[in-house]
């Protein structure tokens, strides 16, 4: 981490972070009859990348992992794209 990062008083503050994995359109007729156990099907494929958003704002795509030894089970994000959080991501 450089110098900048370490002396800006904002740096140690928590941020959350959401991971988008998908979406789902299901008509409401089809949302009400849902229950335990239902499969509600996404836009996506499991192989495709993952976004971050901080808010509504795109900062990241990646791909999902499962963290392996003492963390075995957990899922995480392998970033595999960066905004350049002044301008965005391309």
């Amino acid at each position: 981490m450089d110098k900048t990062a370490d002396s800006n008083p904002f740096a140690q503050v928590p941020i959350e972070i959401t991971v988008s994995v998908g979406r789902a359109r299901p008509l409401v007729k089809d949302l009400l009859t849902l229950s335990q156990d239902a499969v509600l099907p996404l836009d996506r494929r499991v192989e495709d990348a993952v976004e971050l958003y901080i808010g509504d704002r795109l900062i990241a795509r990646g791909e999902l992992q499962e963290l392996e030894g003492d963390r075995a089970g957990q899922l995480a994000v392998r970033l595999t794209e960066v905004a350049d959080l002044r301008s965005g991501i391309s």
